[in-house]
């Protein structure tokens, strides 16, 4: 093995080559990706046969506990979009707070809907509700969409069924239960404070109205659209389901009969599944779709995933050709020297990797690799913990690199400007408030 310099250069320069690769070359963030594995591989010496059998390891290792997941959840985010959940939830709330706090109340519905479906599809779910309600409530375009949008990429990165936050639980062997309860305790209120309470603030300054040819001129009618409290079960259901796992181990005795079968419906798969099915009644069966109906929405809804999916096993090929060439043990022995917060080390990394790379799930999936071998010299820390300031600073300093960004201009009719005083500006405050909110729950669990 080469001396620790030689080592922390190898790594740089993979990570140059993945940016260079996604922002110049204009590659595919997989290729990238399994590029950066094939350099890093033959720059540290490993064998060439234990190169592609450590790709190969990374990828199956991630994806086989991965895709199953990624199916329910892309199946469960389907079904609330063509029911109409997403406006059923939106309208309720929006009657409850009332217009002139309609900021609030999309804050939310983009936290609610985020849950089950990928950033990109709940923006262009919730977008003509977002103009609508603008409209509607007389408010700025900037006052109602930036608590959508913050809600919706805090929820993307830290609380899981999502993608890249089941990836590093999985990863970073972090209970999932947890995971979920802690990205929601810290998640809130960086996305209030990211959301209504920045959006409102910037709203004085960037004027923006909704495009007339992309808002909903017709409201649908109630009578078309699923009853709200059971909407809300169905989004929540695999939540709870996890959640009440993890709180039975916690609480309930250990040697007990009933909890092999605790753990076993309280798996993230069979939770899923579970929900699936039981969104295949609430709304499909109850909204009059039938069989073949559910058949072709559930089949339509895999193609949006497939990329999702190979960027995340690629990052964990990536992952496992770190760990194997050795180069794990040096990151730990120079992250551990520093002397810094693995917490704040987890986020710094993250938030580095996705200013970067533009892609959160990327920026997640590396940073990961990076800081894992870290938390062997921690052993009493909560890897849940870990998981929740990665994610957090994988929301925060999106640039023109990511394509988030540019959906949110295009969609709001921002100048590049504009954007950057919006959308920018609060997906850092949202990673910030994540990273102080994290550490503040690490004093207390």
């Amino acid at each position: 093995m080469y001396d620790v310099t030689t080592m922390l250069l190898i790594l740089v320069a993979s990570i140059a080559m993945i940016i260079f690769l996604i922002m110049t070359v204009r590659m595919s963030a997989f290729l990238a990706l399994i590029i950066a594995c094939l350099f890093l591989g033959i720059a540290t010496g490993m064998p060439l046969g234990k190169i592609a059998s450590s790709i190969e390891a990374g990828m199956g290792g991630t994806l086989g506990f991965l895709a199953t997941i990624l199916a329910l959840g892309t199946i469960l985010g389907k079904m609330l979009e063509v029911s109409g959940g997403a406006e059923r939830l939106a309208r309720t709330l929006i009657d409850a707070f009332g217009k002139e706090r309609a900021h609030w109340a999309m804050m939310f519905v983009g936290f609610l809907c985020g849950i089950p479906v990928f950033f990109q599809v709940g923006f262009v779910l919730l977008i003509p509700l977002v103009f609508s309600v603008a409209l509607e409530a007389r408010m700025s375009l900037a006052k109602i969409g930036i608590p959508v949008v913050a809600a919706l990429i805090t929820v993307h990165c830290i609380v899981p069924p999502h993608p890249a936050a089941m990836a590093i639980t999985a990863t970073l062997h972090a209970d999932v239960g947890k995971v979920i309860l802690y990205g929601l305790l810290v998640g809130l209120p960086a996305a209030a404070i990211a959301g209504p309470i920045y959006g409102n603030f910037i709203s004085k300054w960037v004027k923006l109205d909704p495009p007339a040819h992309l808002f909903k001129t017709e409201r649908t009618p109630d009578e078309k659209l699923p009853p709200f409290g059971m909407t809300l079960f169905t989004v929540l259901l695999p939540l709870l389901i996890m959640v009440g796992k993890t709180v039975a181990e916690l609480y309930l005795p250990k040697d007990a009969a009933y909890m092999p079968y605790v753990s076993f419906f309280g798996n993230p798969i069979t939770a899923l599944l579970i929900s699936t099915f039981f969104a295949y009644w609430t709304l499909g069966f109850a909204r009059g779709l039938n069989r073949e109906d559910l058949l072709k929405l559930t089949d339509g809804s895999f193609g949006p995933v497939a990329g999702i999916m190979l960027i995340i096993g690629a990052g964990g090929a990536f992952n496992k050709v770190i760990l194997d060439s050795g180069m794990g043990k040096v990151i730990g022995a120079v992250l551990v020297s520093l002397d810094m917060s693995p917490l704040i080390m987890a986020w710094v990394i993250a938030i580095a990797m996705r200013f970067s790379v533009g892609s959160a799930t990327v920026a997640m999936m590396t940073s990961a690799g990076i800081i894992l071998p870290v938390l062997a010299v921690y052993p009493n820390l909560d890897t849940a913990l870990v998981c929740v300031a990665v994610g957090a600073g994988a929301i925060g300093a999106s640039h023109v690199n990511d394509s988030g960004l540019w959906i949110v201009k295009e969609y709001f009719g921002m100048s590049l400007t504009d954007t950057f005083k919006t959308w920018t500006a609060s997906t850092t405050i949202a990673a910030v408030i994540g990273l102080i909110g994290t550490l503040i729950l690490a004093q207390f669990v």
